[in-house]
Order: structure tokens, then C-alpha cells, then sequence
């Protein structure tokens, strides 16, 4: 059966797995994973996506994000190829890293932003890589220990992730340590990281009550989430991809998306291209970018290329082309 196409849209909330080819390592010392982590703190960034909980074990690792104007594979693509080369030649090794797919799962982030903080942040513990929770609280390659205020990572959200507790920081954080606490010596949690049916009916009792009930529910093993969650999902994925054949049917590329934004500003196409700060001319590659990347689906380090300039660039101008769409009812294909 193939694969099915990851699912993503702007804002969304995503639990990424990554594992090691054969489940080796892909972390072998602290070197390592500063390399990592410095690649974090570059990348999320660039992409404007936030970082709610992350966690590195020796043989994979999980990200909890929430995607910005880049889309969550572009994002991992700059990630794990740049830390996989780099591995590479510290290691003094060759071909894959990583296992050929990782595991991307769009979530619904009310009941399950926190739980799956939780779940992230005691991987460490789980998996014995620490001996017990107050060692949890030190470990410097987990979001547990930034919670805390133990160490800052600036790509990491602890704002957000705190607030759901308490408006106080020292009451949020007592809080927030009891709620992750409770479930420290909890194991697996299929309802979390299983297939698509037993996330959203919350553990297989629960589909196995279902099935009792002849009860039929929506699943997808690429969405967290209850059953109206899930359709509504699948919905907008549907009408996404729709969207993109329709503008493929009509000829649509990226050369045709800069005569469109052109036509609307009323200005010349090698002035939607051409560098500067004139207002018109940021206006339209605004508009541009935010047409290139979220319409037509190019990757941002493609149109950067096109453009001249840096992915994160491409990443700003595609959110503040998104408001000036937005604003002014512009529309890529005229109806």
C-alpha cells in the first residue's frame, strides 16, 4: 500500500519522531548533540515554527512544533540533512542516518498539547538514559530542564507551555513539575504515538468499546486527535490538494504566480523580482512568497533562490504576504 502524504498546514501542531537507521545511533557524545541542538536554534527560527518540547535519546528523538510560513517537511529536510552530513564526516562514516521515513503526526491541540509535553519530556526517563526525575531536571538535551529555568534555549516556547498552568511562573512551575511527576512511572502510551484509530479514540479499551458498540469513528494514523478533528482535517488536506491541481490544470508556475502579482500591484514583472525597499515592490514579493509557498507548494529554499535571498527572508515575506492577501481580498486565481 503506498504512503499516504504527510499532512500540514501553517500553524499546526506537529509530534515529529525521528529514528536512527536499524534503530542505531544517531547520538553518540555531548558533541553531538550540541551540533544538534545548535541546528535547532538556527533553523526553527528561520522557519518561525515554536518549539513546545523536544527530547534527544541515543537512537531518535521527538520534536513538538507548531509550524511556521516553512512547511514541517522542508523544515526537517534542512534539519536532518545538514546534521546527517555533518555526523558523517565526524564519524568518519557513510550512507543514511536516519530511517527512511519519520513519523509526523498533526495534533489537536486541546486535550493534547500538554499531555504530549508530558509524554516528550520523560522520553529520557523512560528510555534510562536518566536514573531517575530530579536527574530528569539536569538533563541538558530535553525541554524539561528550560520548563524549569535550569537552562534557556531560545528555540524552545516555555512561555506558552507554562501559562496553561498559572499566570505566576514559580506557581506555574510547581504546577507544571506535579502534572509531568504524576506520570513518571506510566509506560507506553499507544493512545499517543500508536495508528491513527487508537489516537483518536484514546487507547485501544477505548476502540475495542467502539468496536463493541458498532460505533464507527474517523482515524488516520497521521492525525492526533478525536473524530471530528480528524474529518475536519482530512477536509482541509482534501481541498488543499485540490487547490493544488487546479492551479497545476491551469498552467500555474512560478513564473506565471510573478505575471499574476504584476497584474495585481500594477507594476512590471522584473520589479516583483528586483531587490529593494520600495513599498509597491515589498508588497508584491510578499504577496509572491505567500503564493509560491502556500498555493503553488514550493519549498522556501527554492523561491529563495529565485529571489536572491535567504530562506528566512522568503519565510517573512511569506507571513507578511498572507495578511496583505488577506487584507485586501487578493486572490491568485481570479474567479
Amino acid at each position: 500500500m503506498p504512503r499516504q502524504a504527510r499532512i500540514d498546514a501553517p500553524g499546526a501542531l506537529q509530534h515529529i519522531i525521528v529514528r536512527g537507521i536499524e534503530r542505531k545511533r544517531i547520538f553518540f557524545d555531548d558533541q553531538d548533540r550540541d551540533n544538534f541542538v545548535a541546528r535547532l536554534c538556527t533553523i526553527l527560527p528561520e522557519c518561525t515554527a515554536r518549539c513546545y518540547a523536544w527530547a534527544l535519546i541515543p537512537n531518535h528523538f521527538h520534536l513538538l512544533l507548531r509550524s511556521g510560513t516553512v512547511s514541517i517537511s522542508t523544515l526537517m529536510r534542512r534539519l536532518l540533512t545538514g546534521y546527517a552530513v555533518s555526523f558523517n564526516q565526524r564519524h568518519r562514516r557513510h550512507g543514511q542516518l536516519f530511517q527512511n521515513r519519520y513519523k509526523s503526526i498533526l495534533c489537536q491541540q486541546d486535550p493534547y498539547l500538554l499531555e504530549l509535553v508530558r509524554y516528550i519530556h520523560l522520553n529520557p526517563l523512560r528510555s534510562g538514559v536518566v536514573k531517575n526525575f530530579n536527574a530528569l531536571g539536569e538533563f541538558a538535551y530535553c525541554g524539561h530542564a528550560a520548563v524549569l529555568g535550569r537552562l534557556r534555549q531560545p528555540f524552545q516556547d516555555v512561555e506558552t507551555i507554562l501559562n496553561l498552568f498559572d499566570s505566576n511562573l514559580t506557581a506555574a512551575r510547581k504546577k507544571y513539575i506535579a502534572y509531568v511527576q504524576k506520570d513518571a512511572d506510566r509506560g507506553r502510551r499507544p493512545e499517543l504515538t500508536g495508528g491513527g484509530l487508537i489516537r483518536s479514540a484514546g487507547g485501544w479499551s477505548a476502540v475495542k468499546g467502539l468496536r463493541r458498540s458498532n460505533a464507527r469513528v474517523k482515524g488516520d494514523e497521521r492525525i492526533l486527535g478525536d473524530n471530528d478533528f480528524v474529518t475536519t482535517v482530512l477536509e482541509a488536506a482534501q481541498e488543499q490538494l485540490e487547490r493544488k491541481y487546479q492551479l497545476a490544470a491551469k498552467g500555474f508556475d512560478f513564473e506565471k504566480i510573478v505575471e499574476r502579482v504584476a497584474a495585481v500591484f500594477g507594476i512590471d514583472a522584473h520589479q516583483v523580482l528586483a531587490a529593494g525597499k520600495h513599498p509597491p515592490t515589498v508588497k508584491a514579493r510578499s504577496v509572491l512568497c505567500y503564493w509560491a509557498v502556500r498555493e503553488l507548494g514550493m519549498n522556501g529554499t527554492d523561491v529563495a533562490a529565485k529571489l536572491g535571498c535567504s530562506q528566512s527572508s522568503v519565510s517573512k515575506s511569506a507571513k507578511r504576504g498572507e495578511a496583505i492577501a488577506s487584507e485586501n481580498n487578493l486572490k491568485l486565481i481570479e474567479r
